[in-house]
């Protein structure tokens, strides 16, 4: 899809005459747009291939007429079966008077206010740089937030779902930080080369505006990637403790039946009627309940004391050199 942009009183429109244009954007470019690329634009094929590789680094590339950018922008979230967030490129060719975008996907608005007070095509090429890195730092919120609620049903979990999800996001982070790191190269070579691009003294300010945005984008990124990697074995074995609380509960529930199946087991229906055959039978079957419910209980009531002494017997060593500590 390809759409013309120009720039009317510091603002993106679209442009009313398709043959002046300030701003050319080609999104998902097809064969017949890609051949105007490389025939009419005279852009470079390798440039226009490398611009729609998610894989391709971010680079820089001066020429007497033209400035080539490979530029790593995150993708729109997608929900599938684990929440993921992607990095992709795209291409950004600034000549003398005309700025070209190149987009594998997600179409591009000028519509925001972070698009004001454009007067050329340095200011929109800035614009987006700019746009990108504040992109990054709101996917790395929502990244932040994602994992203190995964952290919370993890506590409470026994399946590993969230812990995959929360792996998903570990590896989406490494992603996020090489494009951010690599993008900063470029943000690096073009402030050393800001001269050859023409820029004012305002450009070059927001150009090293920019630079700071990113270092700190690229700074967060890392802290949240080495929380989160530093928390999946504490949370890994947060389950396997929830899993182990679950079968030692279950344990105590097959003890304590296993006596009443075998007193039930053992006397029968038929031997019980005979054992009481000169009580009624509503009285006899009404204590022979309450009995199975006090032999229970106090099974139940047995097994658990029993558990506390040990849990107790354990934490008294501990105590101790606790205290041994403070008297030091």
């Amino acid at each position: 899809m390809k759409l013309g942009f120009a720039l009317a009183a510091g603002a993106v429109v679209t442009a009313p005459d398709p043959e002046h244009v300030d701003v050319l954007v080609y999104t998902a470019p097809d064969a017949n747009e890609m051949r105007e690329v490389t025939e009419k634009l005279s852009l470079d094929p390798h440039d226009l291939e490398s611009a729609l590789d998610a894989d391709e680094i971010s680079r820089v590339e001066f020429a007497p007429d033209c400035t080539s950018i490979i530029w790593k922008q995150p993708k729109n979230v997608s929900v599938a079966e684990q929440l993921r967030f992607d990095v992709g490129s795209m291409g950004l060719f600034l000549h003398e008077h005309r700025l070209i975008v190149i987009l594998g996907e997600d179409a591009l608005s000028f519509t925001g206010k972070e698009f004001k007070r454009c007067v050329s095509s340095a200011d929109v090429l800035l614009k987006m740089l700019d746009h990108t890195v504040r992109h990054y730092l709101g996917h790395l919120k929502v990244i932040k937030q994602l994992t203190s609620d995964l952290g919370a049903k993890i506590t409470g979990s026994m399946a590993n779902q969230y812990l995959l999800q929360m792996l998903a996001l570990a590896e989406s982070l490494i992603y996020y930080i090489n494009a951010i790191e690599a993008n900063g190269g470029v943000l690096a070579k073009l402030n050393a080369h800001a001269q050859r691009l023409g820029l004012n003294p305002e450009q070059v300010e927001k150009l090293h505006d920019i630079m700071v945005d990113n270092q700190q984008c690229a700074r967060q990124a890392r802290i949240y990637s080495d929380v989160v990697s530093g928390l999946m074995d504490a949370r890994g074995t947060i389950i396997s403790n929830n899993v182990g609380v679950l079968l030692k509960k279950l344990t105590l529930i097959s003890i304590i039946f296993l006596p009443l199946n075998l007193i039930a087991s053992i006397g029968g229906m038929s031997e019980f009627s005979m054992m009481t055959q000169g009580i009624d039978w509503r009285v006899a079957y009404a204590l022979f309940v309450l009995a199975m419910v006090a032999l229970g209980w106090g099974s139940w009531h047995a097994l658990v004391r029993l558990l506390e002494r040990r849990q107790g017997s354990e934490k008294r060593p501990r105590s101790a050199v606790s205290d041994s500590l403070s008297r030091d």
